[in-house]
């Protein structure tokens, strides 16, 4: 199971799973699978909508544990 900060930085902006996969379109189920990592290597693509949406950078989503 690959670690992300999905979740960390979606609560931050006040994103609900729904409000964000919407905007991904992508569907809240896979979402969540993907913040608890039990989906893992999504595309560049949705990396870099991830990224656009939360503000982060790829790495800081994606590379970093920062629980």
């Amino acid at each position: 199971m690959s670690l992300n900060n999905i979740r960390k930085y979606r609560k931050e902006k006040g994103l609900t799973l729904k409000a964000l996969s919407s905007k991904l379109g992508i569907s809240a189920g896979y979402l969540c699978h993907l913040e608890k990592g039990s989906r893992e290597n999504p595309s560049m693509e949705l990396m870099k909508k991830i990224s656009e949406e939360l503000e982060k950078s790829i790495p800081e989503i994606f590379f970093f544990d920062e629980k």
